[in-house]
């Protein structure tokens, strides 16, 4: 149980270190990641109104895999127009379906 805590705080420091430096804006809003052991979620949230704008996870079955979902949530914001966003990726590397995501939604048409 101990063990588990320390790791638990550990992974809030990092969340709280990436998302001090980000905040989303109505025009440039953040793209949050979040991937749990089955399915990966992507939001767009305006942190100064505190809403989501768009969401999209892995669970609908039409989209499977971190490049689906990265070209689909690039394709929703363009209908809103929206081009440019920050990306929020937690706790996570950048790596493996974290890179996969951005890089899909990159050549979609989102600016990071």
């Amino acid at each position: 149980m101990k063990r588990q805590k320390k790791i638990n705080q550990k992974k809030q420091r990092r969340i709280n270190r990436v998302r001090s430096k980000i905040f989303g804006t109505s025009s440039r809003p953040r793209l949050s990641v979040f991937i749990s052991n089955r399915y990966i979620y992507a939001q767009l949230i305006d942190d100064s109104n505190g809403r989501t704008l768009v969401s999209f996870s892995s669970k609908d079955k039409t989209i499977k895999g971190a490049e689906k979902l990265g070209e689909k949530i690039a394709q929703k914001a363009q209908e809103k127009n929206i081009t440019n966003v920050v990306f929020d990726r937690r706790n996570y590397k950048y790596h493996g379906r974290i890179k996969t995501l951005a890089e899909s939604a990159r050549v979609k048409g989102l600016k990071f």
